[in-house]
């Protein structure tokens, strides 16, 4: 069962559970799904889960995104190695329903999870890694507000070619249209 923890229009972002396990190894086991969001490897969070090596503390804050008109999971987001000191995290996501791919679903899925980022976690800043040859995603996360801030030249190489990959940024002071700022608000005033 999901439930709407944080909700959009097309989407919304549900706690993880057991049995999202077989479909995070799905994806995961789809080269297509996995080959242009993985700019780590193969060691991506889902993996991790299911193989038993998850640290906890890395992956408290992962959700499945699911689609809010038939309420079926489809991709997966998280906010990764949190430091509460510095006020950042990484931000990782991943459409695995081909059918949901170029919609609009990984966009709104991580302006919710930036919504908890920032205005629950109380991050300063969230950085993500994308391929170069990824323009799809450059662009959603550009129309997000993610902002390049370098890139590292061929730091990947797969099928005996090396690959750039740009590093994005987005800070606190950047983000607006809050849904859980409104909840606050509204619950403020209710005087609940």
């Amino acid at each position: 069962m999901h439930y709407r923890r944080l909700a959009g229009d097309l989407c919304y972002l549900s706690p993880r559970a057991q049995e999202d396990l077989p479909l995070l190894k799905a994806w995961d086991n789809d080269l297509e799904v996995i080959l242009p969001a993985s700019t780590r490897g193969y060691a991506t969070p889902a993996t991790s889960l299911y193989t038993g090596t998850v640290d906890a503390k890395r992956f408290e804050h992962m959700f499945i995104i699911v689609d809010s008109a038939t309420d079926q999971p489809i991709g997966w987001c998280a906010l990764m190695g949190v430091d509460p000191i510095n006020r950042r995290a990484h931000l990782a996501i991943l459409i695995g329903e081909k059918s949901h791919w170029g919609k609009g679903y990984g966009r709104e899925a991580c302006h919710l999870l930036l919504d908890h980022g920032f205005n629950i976690l109380g991050l300063q800043s969230v950085e993500l890694q994308v391929f170069a040859f990824n323009k799809r995603a450059i662009r959603c996360y550009e129309r997000l507000g993610f902002r390049t801030i370098g890139q590292r030249r061929k730091a990947r190489i797969l099928a005996g070619t090396a690959h750039d990959v740009v590093i994005m940024d987005f800070l606190a002071e950047e983000f607006d249209e809050s849904r859980i700022a409104a909840v606050v608000k509204r619950t403020a005033a209710s005087g609940s």
